[in-house]
């Protein structure tokens, strides 16, 4: 590998180990074993490079989930919230530095537009499954995804899970065509 290879496996384990707010770039160089100046020299800043190794993080972690999904769509809306809740119990660091990096767009306006950008290609990414790409329903479940990261992260014990979720849409759909 090379110094931004090196760079961002370093920034990644670090996200997990300490989250976004908590690392440091002294963090980052004692992990990497490179020095301060690289991280200006190839991502320009600090919160650029754990930016970048949020998205390509979570970006991993999304497309495993979507690769273990069933092609059926009906099948796919509850096993596609069984293995991001799944991904929630079992990679809780990731998700947690998630959520670390989304409160960090607020003050951000560099980080906010790369996880906008981020946000719209996982929206066309979760749209490809549904019928006819439709843009609506892929802004649901992306909505859906970050509000559910958010009440696993507060509330595991009482976040709904994906039984309940399909209900929901159900119950939402039917008041909204009423």
């Amino acid at each position: 590998m090379g110094v931004p290879e090196d760079l961002l496996a370093a920034t990644k384990q670090c996200l997990a180990e300490r989250g976004y707010a908590r690392t440091t770039v002294r963090d980052i160089v004692a992990v990497s074993g490179s020095n301060l100046a690289a991280i200006n020299y190839h991502f320009r800043s600090k919160d650029a490079l754990l930016t970048q190794a949020m998205i390509e993080t979570t970006g991993e972690a999304i497309e495993e989930i979507l690769k273990a999904l069933p092609d059926d769509s009906r099948e796919w809306f509850t096993a596609f919230w069984s293995e991001l809740i799944d991904s929630f119990q079992t990679n809780p660091a990731l998700w947690r530095a998630n959520m670390d990096t989304l409160a960090q767009a607020a003050h951000l306006p560099d980080v906010r537009a790369r996880l906008a950008e981020g946000q719209s290609h996982a929206q066309h990414e979760l749209g490809k499954r549904l019928p006819q790409e439709d843009k609506e329903g892929s802004q649901v479940l992306l909505t859906l995804l970050i509000g559910l990261l958010v009440r696993w992260s507060i509330d595991p014990d009482n976040a709904p899970t994906p039984q309940d979720l399909a209900r929901g849409i159900r119950a939402v759909a039917e008041a909204a065509t009423a």
